[in-house]
């Protein structure tokens, strides 16, 4: 039987299944794909591979929106595939994280064709229902109460129109929820990642939001509520308890100091959760070095006393890292590097997206018909609707809308870049041809082979996985920190910024450099000479 690594020890890979690898011809990636790249996986180093939604869905919102929790999607292959995927991926002591939507169903599942069907049905209240809507907000639609005519009256929806919201409070629900996520478990899923899960605590009532002076958005009255925490003890309880599953929540708004209920080993909730804080707080655009610092130091002051933290740049509700955190176009490969660097030394699990361990960028979108997000084209369509500055708009998409992320996987300079042998379900990112594995594998000095160098790295030092977080002093434009366990101390120094910089530290010998994403380090008399994205990793 297959046994996850310690959390400290783990470098998960997320895939984006429709945009990985298409075995059928149909343009969409499936999950016998992931299982012939399994070889590919193993030599990249990853231990966990995080699955995006692969049962079934009528895909309003790419899956996330599930009509089956005991199935799987048609595009996505069959149980079969997957009962095949998982065999050859423990063979090869990787374990696989399902990607689970428990806040809320597709309006196709049954459980919502019952409840929608009458006031008494046993159902009824599976599903959020209310004879006049509240205020609340939807992160898809301007509304987030959708009328039901046949009984009269309004559904909640946070996300689309189509994704009505679970009602935790429902006891027999709960208990449903814990007999399917058990019966995953038991199939043999290692792990689990639950979307959206800092949503299902909606306070009893609905009542109406109260809006503070700055908040634009009416999300807070139900994000990281005190009843996720009970809801989530139970399941630990009834549940994780008993297969101990790697467990990672997206809980989005979450502070260093909330994040702690989540994660403290003795609250029994989380191993880990996705709290997006370096996309909520900071600039990072601007001074990215002292923003990181002050990002990273105060989760981990937070989080290291009794928790763990997930570290990623990447993944696919966020925009090609190298195209928003890096310099794509002057220092691509120096920029991407160094950002994979910052992930993969940092204390928390590495979480590495698809592609960016080739340096995949954005993938170069021009006109609206090109994306296929249903958020990014609500999006537009609302500043339509309410005569904004379309141009304004369509620029803020096209760079940092989620799709760049979700172009397919290049795997060769082919015409669809092996992906596939028909034209994929979403346009190609303009620069396959130039960008894939096919090109890297065999290139000691690409992006690819550093990704392995740098994960062959943390897990042969364990000071990496388990050392405590120093942070030191340093110029303006350079992030620097130590990592100690058991008497190593190892240094890494990282040039976030297309200009040079320095950094002063005493005079080391060759060999105490583990890693450097340039040729050769230079050192002078007062420390390291730092061109741009340069990285330094120094056993002291």
């Amino acid at each position: 039987m297959f046994h996850h690594k310690p959390l400290q020890e783990m470098v998960i890979y997320q895939i984006y299944t429709r945009s990985f690898n298409d075995t059928n011809g149909d343009g969409i990636g499936d999950l016998a794909g992931i299982t012939e790249k399994l070889d590919y996986l193993e030599a990249l180093g990853v231990d966990m591979l995080w699955i995006s939604p692969f049962c079934s869905s009528p895909n309003d919102d790419m899956g996330y929106d599930i009509s089956d929790y005991q199935n799987i999607m048609t595009e996505m292959g069959s149980m079969e595939d997957l009962d095949t995927l998982l065999e050859e991926a423990h063979k090869r002591n990787i374990g696989i994280m399902m990607d689970l939507v428990l806040n809320h169903s597709s309006d196709e599942h049954s459980w919502f064709i019952e409840s929608r069907s009458s006031l008494d049905n046993p159902k009824r209240d599976w599903y959020i229902w209310a004879d006049e809507p509240n205020n609340w907000d939807s992160y898809f639609c301007p509304e987030a109460w959708e009328f039901d005519k046949k009984t009269g009256q309004y559904y909640l929806h946070i996300f689309g129109v189509k994704q009505p919201d679970l009602n935790w409070r429902n006891e027999e629900l709960r208990k449903e929820i814990h007999r399917m996520v058990a019966w995953w478990l038991e199939k043999g899923i290692d792990g689990l990642r639950l979307d959206a899960i800092h949503l299902i605590g909606k306070p009893e009532g609905n009542p109406d939001y109260i809006h503070a002076p700055g908040e634009s958005r009416q999300f807070c009255h139900f994000r990281n509520h005190d009843l996720v925490h009970q809801y989530l003890q139970e399941m630990h309880k009834k549940v994780f308890s008993l297969y101990d599953p790697v467990t990672v929540g997206e809980t989005g708004g979450s502070t260093p100091e909330s994040a702690r209920l989540y994660v403290d080993k003795k609250r029994h909730e989380f191993d880990m959760i996705f709290h997006l804080g370096f996309l909520e707080e900071g600039d990072f655009e601007d001074n990215p070095a002292q923003n990181y610092k002050k990002f990273y130091q105060q989760w981990y002051q937070q989080l290291s006393r009794e928790g763990w933290d997930a570290i990623f740049l990447g993944n696919h509700d966020l925009a090609r890292m190298v195209s928003v955190a890096g310099a794509a176009d002057r220092f691509w490969k120096e920029s991407a590097t160094c950002l994979a660097t910052m992930i993969l030394t940092q204390w928390g699990t590495p979480f590495l997206y698809q592609g960016d361990e080739i340096g995949m960028k954005n993938a170069g979108f021009a006109r609206l018909d090109q994306f296929r997000d249903p958020h990014t084209i609500a999006k537009y369509r609302r500043a339509e609707v309410r005569g904004e500055d379309t141009a304004l708009v369509m620029k803020e998409i096209i760079k940092w809308g989620r799709d760049n992320s979700r172009t397919p996987m290049q795997w060769d300079n082919s015409p669809f870049g092996g992906f596939s042998k028909e034209e994929p379900w979403i346009m190609m990112a303009q620069n396959w041809e130039h960008i894939n594995v096919a090109q890297q594998e065999k290139n000691p000095d690409s992006i690819l082979s550093y990704y392995k160098k740098a994960i062959s790295l943390r897990k042969s030092h364990p000071c990496l996985a388990y050392g405590s977080m120093v942070f030191e002093k340093s110029d303006p434009t350079v992030f620097v920190y130590r990592r100690e366990y058991k008497g190593e101390s190892i240094l890494v120094v990282l040039n976030l910024s297309s200009e040079i910089a320095a950094h002063r530290v005493k005079k080391f010998k060759d060999e105490q450099v583990l890693l450097s994403n340039y040729s050769q380090v230079r050192q002078n008399v007062s420390g390291l000479f730092l061109r741009p994205w340069e990285v330094i990793i120094l056993n002291l």
